[in-house]
């Protein structure tokens, strides 16, 4: 079985290679999350070995941006954005890719041609992109945390007579990532040509905050109505930091039956797994028999119902 995980792997790998070596060289404009982040353009040079083993996938990608956006969902490169991850849309589906074949080919080796292949195999594709929404929830959380403290900056930076584009240039200097970088890109667009509503409403879409979303779209009805900028961007930070500190107080009370929850959750597949790594023969029943797998699909049920409700009790809106 071990020379046939290296046989596969080594399969991949010059089947790769050689599909890059394959693909013409020719001037090409690489579409990336970098251009749609905000990013400064490649323009057109001549294609890397990187860029050609990325082609393939990258069709591949461009194919699900269509129709994610039928959908009005958000594409690859916007989750990719979001959470700041320096990588390509091709390179993340290679990666994802990569983990699906480990996946699989572990499951192969230790349990054969059995459900466990095809299951192991799915939990890892899927892994990559838990971990982009693990880091998009953890940047989200630490970009909401700091906007009062910004919008506190930004108001007096324009009491002090700044225009919004010197303040804005002015919070970016004295605050810290993620803030100070998504100021950053915005400043660029700016100076490029991009309107500052425009600009600011780019740093929405990146960051996903519905606190931003509110503060931009009182800075897009002050360029157009008027009014004291300054005195609306008080009162915005001041209900912005009451809201956070309620958010605060109530994950504080939940935090208790939120991590009881997620035991209970985890708790039978933990105890299946090592019941079925250490004593194979005492669980395979469970798979191979018609009661037993009609018995696993009702505790499945039972389980997910169980955590989403636990998840709804403890979710408030504030």
């Amino acid at each position: 079985m071990n020379a046939l995980v290296l046989a596969t792997i080594a399969a991949a790998g010059v089947l790769l290679a050689g599909f890059a070596i394959a693909l013409p060289a020719k001037q090409t404009t690489r579409p990336d999350n970098a251009a749609w982040a905000g990013g400064p353009s490649r323009g057109l040079q001549p294609p890397t070995v990187r860029d050609r083993i990325n082609r393939p996938f990258q069709a591949l990608v461009d194919r699900s941006h269509r129709n994610r956006r039928l959908n009005s969902g958000l594409s690859l490169a916007e989750h990719l954005a979001r959470a700041d991850l320096k990588l390509r849309t091709s390179e993340f589906v290679m990666i994802q890719v990569g983990f699906l074949t480990a996946g699989a080919l572990l499951a192969l080796w230790r349990f054969g041609f059995a459900p466990q292949f095809v299951v192991a195999g799915v939990i890892a594709y899927l892994l990559p992109m838990r971990y982009v929404k693990w880091r998009q929830g953890r940047r989200l959380k630490a970009f909401n945390g700091r906007l009062p403290d910004m919008l506190s900056l930004l108001s007096n930076a324009m009491k002090a007579g700044l225009s919004l584009p010197q303040a804005l240039e002015a919070v970016a200097q004295n605050t810290s990532p993620p803030i100070s970088d998504e100021l950053s890109r915005a400043l660029r667009e700016m100076k490029i040509g991009t309107a500052t509503p425009a600009a600011l409403t780019n740093v929405v879409r990146r960051v996903g905050s519905e606190d931003l979303d509110l503060i931009v779209t009182a800075i897009s009805i002050q360029s157009t109505a008027g009014g004291n900028l300054a005195r609306i961007l008080d009162g915005i930070s001041h209900t912005i930091r009451q809201r956070v500190q309620m958010k605060s107080q109530i994950a504080a009370m939940t935090a208790q039956m939120r991590a009881s929850g997620w035991i209970i959750t985890l708790l039978p597949f933990i105890v299946a797994g090592i019941l079925d790594v250490i004593t194979p023969s005492y669980f395979r029943i469970m798979f191979t028999d018609p009661g037993g797998r009609a018995l696993l699909v009702v505790a499945a049920i039972s389980i997910y119902m169980g955590n989403y409700f636990v998840r709804r009790i403890t979710n408030f809106k504030v």
